[in-house]
């Protein structure tokens, strides 16, 4: 029966997958990765071995009628990304949306996500938090900043390392340089770090040790 499963994987680690995923990745008829590239390199280790297609950013809106008419013909496709569970900041709302709009079954797999340890590992609020992804680069950042400024929640982020300093600057401008923040990077991986303090402690840090890898920012809600 042909049906979409979203499936995460690893954010790091790879014994972070669970038994199932390699399950439905093992037995659907079709892969739809972020980076066949990335991914391949994931199949590989598990010898996982069916075929794969590239579905990302800048090809779903295009491709997204071709794989519903797949679906529809009987095709069983699984969804991933490069790392973490799909639609979460990366390919897989579309997709899953047009499936439901046309009674398709969509089934989401539990695992992995960046952000989850990472508010854990904050030690702030987490019995209510919202989760904002990436900020606008350019247009209405400052817009969404002053938003945010009086929110009363945990408030989420992933940012790149090249912009870590400019959006901890950006968070000290708004929030204020006393609004608690916690940047984990690496998350799964060997060289995995998390960094608590004000925002001004914080930014001084990477200021002085520019950040690699992944990262997502935990910042408190204001009071």
């Amino acid at each position: 029966m042909s049906k979409l499963f979203i499936v995460p994987t690893p954010i790091g680690n790879l014994k972070d997958i669970t038994f199932r995923a390699v399950e439905v990745l093992k037995t659907v008829d079709l892969i739809l990765a972020e980076d066949t590239r990335t991914s391949g390199k994931l199949l590989k280790h598990f010898e996982i071995t069916t075929p794969m297609k590239s579905h990302h950013m800048h090809n779903e809106h295009k491709t997204v009628e071709g794989i519903l008419q797949k679906l529809k013909a009987g095709t069983s496709i699984a969804l991933i990304s490069d790392a973490g569970t799909p639609a979460i900041s990366d390919p897989g709302f579309l997709l899953s949306r047009a499936c439901i709009e046309n009674d398709i079954k969509v089934e989401c797999l539990p695992g992995a996500t960046a952000f989850v340890p990472a508010l854990i590992n904050s030690g702030l609020p987490n019995d209510k938090f919202v989760y904002e992804g990436f900020l606008p680069v350019k247009k209405g950042r400052q817009t969404r900043m002053n938003l945010l400024s009086e929110e009363t929640r945990t408030m989420i982020f992933y940012e790149s390392p090249h912009k870590l300093v400019k959006t901890l600057g950006h968070f000290c401008d708004y929030f204020g340089e006393d609004r608690p923040v916690s940047v984990s990077r690496e998350l799964t991986k060997l060289y995995e770090e998390t960094v608590r303090g004000s925002a001004k402690e914080v930014l001084e840090y990477y200021s002085k040790k520019p950040p690699k890898g992944e990262i997502v920012i935990v910042v408190g809600g204001k009071k």
